[in-house]
């Protein structure tokens, strides 16, 4: 984690990490610290590769926290999640990986991460982690991703 008050990515021309372990997310002072609100990242192109085949899969992250001291700078959030790019994982491990990581290193009142990813050898997987029970009073939208219907 990086110092709140020197984000390292922000108004930087920055490469994209080599690996998910390389990337460095920012976090800077959540500006509205002691509301419950939410926020809502979502990534509708996600890719990393089977870990198996070494082949792309494809996934619509989308990712709700509530702000606890910090909130996350989306510049590094798009490249960790680009870093996934070349890293080899099963649906499961990446998804909540990510979420994992969200949580340990921002430390939001709740967290939750849904991957809906794209089928491969016909079987979509859509994989959902959360910290536990969203505060009371939080307002949880629906994730709005359509579950997977084929062709047409």
């Amino acid at each position: 984690m990086t110092d709140p008050a020197q984000p390292l990515h922000l108004g930087q021309t920055t490469a994209l990490p080599a690996s998910p372990e390389a990337a460095v997310l920012d976090y800077v002072p959540n500006p509205r610290a002691g509301t419950l609100y939410l926020v809502r990242f979502a990534a509708p192109e996600f890719t990393s590769l089977c870990p198996v085949t070494d082949q792309p899969d494809f996934a619509h992250l989308v990712i709700d926290y509530a702000p606890g001291e910090t909130i996350v700078e989306s510049k590094s959030l798009k490249l960790f999640l680009g870093a996934f790019r070349n890293h080899n994982g099963f649906h499961e491990d990446v998804t909540v990986g990510i979420g994992q990581r969200l949580m340990d290193e921002m430390q939001p009142r709740w967290l939750r991460i849904g991957g809906y990813w794209y089928p491969r050898g016909g079987i979509p997987i859509d994989v959902f982690w959360q910290s536990g029970t969203p505060p009371e009073g939080l307002w949880l939208p629906d994730q709005g991703v359509a579950p997977y219907r084929g062709r047409g």
